[in-house]
């Protein structure tokens, strides 16, 4: 483990759980059995952004749900692992399918059930609402609550540590994901 500013530029993957990263981990059930998440659009742009560049996005969560799925496919999410109850197999097949070595590997949870994944990665992250036991493995923290831009904080780290972050005024929205596709 180096410096972390050397470090993080070597990410070539970004994988993040959904409740208390991507949100603030409140959900609201529905009478369908599906779930209402609020979701930061600054952290969703960040996600789109980073896909739209060429960066592996991955998400490895327990939740599940219609909107869930929409909303990963709305971000141009190809690859999604949810109602996952293994993360750490999943994990490791992803890396292997990939090809990745855990130096090039960054997972951000917030919880108990993403440790073993953190402690497979070689950046391990979390936002700064987690539980005792994951900022305690983290190698950084964000100022940032889970669903309050800690995604997008990690992200624009990672891309701006490769001149990647904000490189044109181009932009991107999820509908733009959607009509390209």
């Amino acid at each position: 483990m180096g410096n972390f500013k050397e470090d993080i530029a070597k990410i070539e993957a970004m994988i993040f759980d959904v409740d208390g990263v991507m949100t603030d981990g409140r959900i609201i059930p529905t009478a369908e059995g599906d779930f209402i998440r609020c979701y930061n659009c600054k952290d969703g742009y960040a996600l789109a952004y980073a896909i739209r560049h060429g960066y592996r996005i991955c998400i490895i969560t327990g939740g599940y749900g219609a909107i869930l799925e929409r909303r990963l496919r709305m971000l141009g999410v190809e690859e999604y692992y949810i109602d996952c109850m293994d993360k750490l197999t999943t994990l490791r097949d992803y890396m292997k399918r990939h090809g990745l070595q855990p130096e090039q590997v960054l997972y951000m949870g917030d919880d108990i059930p993403d440790l073993a994944c953190m402690r497979e990665v070689g950046m391990p992250v979390c936002p700064a609402d987690s539980a005792s036991e994951v900022l305690e493995v983290s190698r950084y923290v964000s100022e940032y609550e889970g669903g309050r831009g800690a995604v997008r904080d990690i992200i624009e780290q990672v891309l701006r540590s490769r001149g990647d972050w904000a490189k044109n005024s181009d932009g991107v929205t999820p509908s733009s994901l959607a009509a390209s596709r």
